[in-house]
């Protein structure tokens, strides 16, 4: 590959606001909910490179054929892999993040099935190189408008995503594209160059809490502390598993295990261990498909403690994101914790945020397991 710029290249990243900034010049596009990727296509040579720098090409044949068909011959191109589900409540199309993640699997046959199966679409919004050009130094305005020259006639599953200079537009796709499964907002300041690896953009997210029950434990992977608390919510009478809170400090791990000894679950009546198959119980478990080896072996605890979390979205019936500690709750009854709680967004079809069409027709969703 003989690029103006080659794999590996971080990209640039987005640092969190509270709140959406406005200033002169600043443009604002959706977030996407899915795998950073850089497309680098040299002729018929097609590489898909992760944030993390690794390759994802040998998992997304289907990008890459759509790569060597519609983006320009050669090219550097910023963007997100999505996955669009199509079969939801009321046939509205929107990303499911999950369905995305199983496509990263070891088998080669397996890759060729979901390749069929659920194919990734691919969002450019950045070009980073076109012929013997790189457009790093460039400021972002310049960088926008000749992506939208370079891409200007591909057709799904290869877009474009839709920008705004407008605050008010802004506001408003921040409150309906939840919807359609997308995170949020990128906010990109008035000639803002590329960097790779620096957090020069803002990203705004949605922020809620919820308090639900501690029912498990994974231990870290440095010793014999917590790694992640497995979190809970009831739907009638069912304790369903919905996610995780990891992001501790070691020392605060250790405190953790202590905590939790009271609760240790060493019997067989805990409601996770057989699981209710005919209520769609939802139970941990199972291997990482980003390793294929990591141990996702858990430990039980008696589903006695309540704590609040911080989370964004929810992806389906659990959260779409690790959950953020806050607090633990002594005042909650278990029972009481409930998917009723959650603010559940309109629904909204992902279909016109990628057609740049936001003129919303939107449903309300009702609580509960999907």
């Amino acid at each position: 590959m003989e690029l103006p710029i080659n794999p590996p290249v971080e990209p640039m990243l987005a640092k969190s606001v509270p709140r959406i900034p406005t200033a002169p010049g600043m443009t604002y596009e959706p977030k996407w909910d899915g795998f950073r990727c850089i497309i680098f296509r040299d002729g018929d040579e097609v590489e898909l490179a992760s944030r993390g720098g690794k390759s994802m090409t040998r998992y997304f044949p289907e990008v890459v054929e759509q790569a060597r068909r519609q983006l320009p011959e050669r090219c550097a191109v910023d963007g997100e892999l999505i996955v669009i589900r199509r079969d939801g409540p009321g046939g509205q199309a929107r990303l499911d993040f999950e369905l995305l993640g199983q496509r990263i699997h070891p088998a080669a046959s397996r890759v060729r099935l979901l390749a069929e199966t659920t194919p990734a679409d691919f969002v450019a919004f950045d070009l980073l190189a076109i012929d013997n050009e790189a457009l790093l130094d460039q400021p972002y305005p310049r960088r926008r408008a000749r992506l939208e020259a370079a891409l200007a006639g591909v057709r799904p599953p290869v877009h474009v995503t839709q920008v705004t200079t407008d605050p008010e537009t802004a506001r408003r796709w921040f409150d309906v594209f939840e919807g359609a499964g997308l995170d949020g907002l990128i906010v990109k300041p008035a000639d803002l160059p590329y960097e790779p690896g620096k957090r020069l953009m803002f990203k705004v997210k949605h922020a809620r809490t919820a308090d639900v029950v501690v029912a498990g434990f994974r231990w870290h992977k440095s010793g014999p502390v917590v790694g992640s608390l497995l979190l809970g919510l009831y739907d009638d009478g069912v304790l369903h598993h919905v996610g995780v809170s990891a992001s501790f400090s070691m020392a605060r791990r250790a405190e953790l295990l202590d905590e939790l000894a009271p609760y240790r679950d060493t019997g067989g009546e805990h409601p996770w261990v057989h699981g209710d198959h005919e209520r769609g119980q939802r139970i941990p478990g199972g291997v990482s498909r980003w390793t294929g080896t990591k141990n996702l072996e858990w430990e039980p605890v008696r589903p006695e403690l309540v704590l609040e979390v911080g989370y964004d979205a929810m992806e389906g019936d659990r959260f779409r994101h690790t959950a953020q500690f806050v607090r633990w709750r002594p005042d909650r009854d278990p029972r009481s914790c409930g998917y009723d709680q959650l603010d559940r967004p309109v629904r909204f079809d992902v279909d016109q945020v990628l057609r740049g069409d936001p003129t919303a027709t939107v449903e309300p969703t009702t609580a509960g397991p999907a």
